[in-house]
């Protein structure tokens, strides 16, 4: 089978991804950290690290109190609010993660890695918790940043671009078969 060009694939992406802009092309990457959340302090890295895995582990409390310490050390990452925000969350304290995200995003003022990610984060706990406007509005930012995710869960909230989307899967499909 032949290999597709990369305007053959730009277009197949189009037809699969409703949202993706065609014009530039530049909605098509993920976002670039354009505010600069490089951590270079290498005993917050470590700490940051630390805090992650033991939250993987399952002790939350203690992945929160290292959490809140890197926080200590490092106020102005909202890359570290992000990653207490998804730690709060995973312990049930969903309004406490809206805080840290809703802080991030101002830090951030919305853009870069962090803020796309907090970006995200918050919008699927405003879905989450019922709020679709809310988090549509979220996800219309980082989508804008260059999140697929956050494009995906646009079609997900719109009910007829999902119907679109899934009637030009199965035409494809259908015409490949052929």
């Amino acid at each position: 089978m032949e290999q597709l060009s990369e305007h053959d694939k730009s277009i197949l992406d189009i037809i699969f991804d409703p949202l993706q802009l065609m014009s530039s092309g530049q909605n098509s990457h993920e976002p670039e950290d354009e505010i600069t959340d490089k951590i270079q302090d290498p005993e917050i890295v470590n700490l940051v690290k630390r805090a992650i895995k033991t939250a993987e582990s399952g002790e939350l409390d203690k992945a929160l109190l290292l959490f809140d310490e890197a926080i200590t050390k490092a106020p102005d990452r909202p890359s570290i609010l992000n990653d207490r925000a998804q730690a709060l969350r995973l312990a049930g304290r969903v309004g406490e993660a809206l805080k840290d995200l809703d802080q991030a995003v101002t830090m951030s003022s919305g853009r870069g890695k962090a803020g796309t990610k907090a970006l995200c984060q918050r919008g699927l706990l405003h879905r989450l918790e019922g709020r679709k406007d809310e988090a549509k509005r979220d996800f219309e930012i980082a989508a804008k940043n260059g999140s697929a995710f956050a494009r995906n869960q646009l079609v997900d909230l719109n009910p007829y671009a999902a119907m679109c989307n899934a009637m030009l899967k199965e035409i494809t499909s259908k015409s490949v078969q052929l």
